[in-house]
């Protein structure tokens, strides 16, 4: 038996969760629902509006994380709001992402698209979350091997990496891609990446304590730690299944 890629593991975990959420009724008609940024959770927002396309879904309300899914659901005909909109109330039924990493406990980092603070804003505000990911993404321990991001006041940089440093990280402003200089948030703020050097081939990272002590230091918006909302995560493999836990 072939094997599936990575991208056929993301394309097959996505349609998956997507129907089984409907089917269990966790996905449904009239609903709020907050839609994720990425690779593995466009295919999630496409199986969403097939879902729509096919009669089965109607006056769906989508709240988007990032600009790259606003323009995707406006492609697809979803209708997106605000968290705060009067529509949505701040509150939403479901949210769908995917991951950068997943630890047994199923905490997570998330950022390596740059919109984790909306990202938690959205799923921290969800009933429940779901968490879609290929099997590259589960990991022994968080921090280690993919960097945690920090968002921050560009005016805070240096005092942040100086603060993140007395925590054990090292840390690197990320650069942008086809782009000199920077990556620069949605909302307008730098990322620092932040790595944990194992000691004794064991992890310092605590990732439900420094999710906390990140965000105490001045000058940082949001860290990349997801630990206070655990998920439903589903997991596509490359022997073509998909694993729920």
């Amino acid at each position: 038996m072939n094997k599936l890629s990575q991208n056929e593991q993301k394309l097959l975990v996505a349609k998956t969760a997507v129907d089984t959420l409907y089917e269990r009724g966790l996905i449904f008609s009239g609903m709020k629902i907050g839609l994720g940024t990425g690779s593995t959770a466009m295919p999630a927002v496409k199986r969403l509006a097939e879902l729509i396309d096919e009669g089965k879904l109607k006056d769906i309300k989508a709240v988007a994380t990032s600009f790259q899914t606003t323009l995707t659901c406006e492609e697809l005909k979803i209708p997106v709001f605000s968290l705060s909109s009067s529509e949505i109330g701040g509150k939403l039924d479901l949210a769908i992402d995917g991951a950068d990493e997943i630890s047994a406990e199923n905490h997570l980092i998330k950022g390596g698209g740059a919109a984790h603070l909306k990202e938690k804003l959205v799923e921290y505000n969800a009933a429940k979350l779901v968490i879609i990911a290929d099997e590259s993404k589960v990991v022994e321990d968080l921090g280690t091997v993919f960097p945690l991001p920090v968002e921050v006041i560009p005016e805070a940089r240096l005092s942040v990496i100086q603060d993140l440093e007395l925590l054990g990280a090292k840390c690197k402003i990320r650069e942008g891609v086809k782009k000199a200089g920077p990556v620069v948030t949605d909302s307008g703020n730098l990322i620092i990446d932040c790595l944990w050097d194992k000691v004794d081939g064991k992890s310092p990272v605590n990732p439900m304590l420094l999710e906390d002590e990140i965000n105490k230091i001045t000058g940082v918006v949001e860290n990349g730690f997801f630990t206070k909302k655990l998920p439903l995560v589903f997991i596509g493999k490359s022997d073509g299944t998909v694993e729920e836990r």
